[in-house]
């Protein structure tokens, strides 16, 4: 599973990256700032989460990987309702990777004695 959401994680930053430059073309600064922040923080904190030093420094990561996740849904739901962007198989994947990264918290905290 951990190594399907690196691959999985990786595709939505190359996906969104390229997005983010046609928001930069658009002259949407401001909100390719916000989003661009939220969004390379998903993949970089899936990377670190690998190389954890404990089971809680890997679900901390993952913690926020799913964190900026929900905020970049947010900006995504901004760029929809507001600018009439459309963002739906963007968003469709954002909302698969919190899916899947909610399910390897939980799991995680599940099968780790110091979460229960």
């Amino acid at each position: 599973m951990e190594h399907d959401i690196l691959k999985r994680s990786l595709k939505f930053w190359i996906a969104i990256s390229k997005y983010y430059l046609s928001l930069k073309d658009k002259k949407y600064f401001e909100v390719a700032s916000q989003i661009f922040k939220s969004w390379t923080s998903i993949w970089a904190n899936i990377r670190e989460a690998q190389w954890g030093q404990s089971r809680k420094d890997f679900v901390n990561k993952m913690s926020i990987a799913l964190k900026e996740s929900y905020e970049t849904l947010y900006w995504l739901e901004i760029l929809s309702e507001w600018f009439d962007e459309n963002v739906s198989i963007i968003k469709n994947e954002c909302e698969q990777l919190v899916k899947i990264l909610t399910t390897i918290v939980k799991n995680t905290k599940q099968n780790d004695k110091f979460y229960t």
